[in-house]
């Protein structure tokens, strides 16, 4: 539930702020009539997205033994590879999200309200199938931990609402200008926690390969803490849904998850030196937004 509340979060507040930026601009312009366009925009993106969620849970369902573990192993490995793009996309891109959703914008006015509510569906929906995708790996790696059970995908679905909903409450305060928020800041620091998380659900997808005779070799137990520190219950299952935690990984998982960790961690955090310019900065983003 955890790590599905943070990257619900996460991902709730870049589609939030995205929105806000929309709505602001077309306030600055003095186009609020062209409002309702990005509000149907918005709702589409969010059913297409809800779509996608059902779509993969309902294949889930089809599958068992062998067959199961090949789809899930599959696209919980598509999920770490979206969300870990959309980590160093954002990192790389933040400072210019503004300016080039305005450019959108004033290019969609002189299309009519289709064209601005096809950008918001656009901007939108992708970080909708982001977490969908997300939901489905995190809720499939905690019930095949826990079992049946476990309460299923209950507490990841659970968690994403709660996520969504703080994002849905930042993003209408972040329009109206009650509250600022350091997005360089906000997004180094939830990146660093969502590539652990990623880490985790890398090493499951591997380990379900793995278990599916996929991806031979390295099959020995590195460990086995099943039994003082087991993973579906307790302080174990905690650390499962935050860190990809195993009670009694293979040695491929376990090497999975360093280097995973090692390797991205490594990028993220260096210095990065973006190129000189008249672009906004992020805490200006934030601040502005409602301007």
């Amino acid at each position: 539930m955890g790590a599905a509340l943070l990257i619900t979060l996460r991902e709730g507040i870049e589609a939030a702020l995205i929105v806000s930026i929309l709505l602001a601009y077309l306030r600055q312009l003095g186009r609020m009539d062209r409002a309702r366009s990005i509000l149907w925009g918005v709702l589409a993106a969010v059913a297409v997205s809800v779509a996608v969620a059902g779509v993969l849970f309902a294949l889930a369902a089809e599958f068992s033994g062998v067959g199961e573990q090949i789809f899930e192993g599959i696209t919980t490995l598509v999920a770490v590879s979206v969300l870990t793009w959309m980590i160093f996309w954002m990192r790389r891109q933040g400072g210019k999200v503004k300016g080039e959703i305005q450019h959108k914008v004033d290019g969609a006015l002189a299309g009519g309200g289709v064209a601005l509510g096809a950008v918001a569906f656009a901007v939108v929906v992708r970080e909708g199938i982001e977490t969908a995708l997300f939901l489905f790996g995190a809720t499939q790696a905690t019930r095949a931990t826990q079992g049946a059970g476990g309460g299923g995908s209950l507490p990841g679905v659970l968690g994403g609402v709660i996520g969504l909903s703080l994002a849905a409450a930042l993003g209408y305060l972040l329009f109206k200008g009650s509250v600022k928020l350091n997005l360089r800041t906000f997004f180094t620091y939830t990146g660093g926690i969502i590539l652990v998380v990623s880490a985790g659900l890398f090493a499951f997808s591997l380990s379900e390969l793995q278990e599916a005779n996929i991806l031979p070799g390295f099959g020995a137990k590195a460990f086995d803490l099943t039994k003082s520190l087991p993973d579906s219950s307790g302080i174990g299952s905690v650390l499962h849904a935050l860190v990809g935690y195993q009670a009694n990984p293979t040695w491929l998982a376990v090497f999975a998850w360093f280097t995973y960790l090692v390797v991205f961690g490594f990028y993220f955090f260096r210095p990065h030196t973006a190129p000189v310019s008249a672009a906004p900065s992020n805490t200006q983003t934030a601040s502005n937004a409602a301007a």
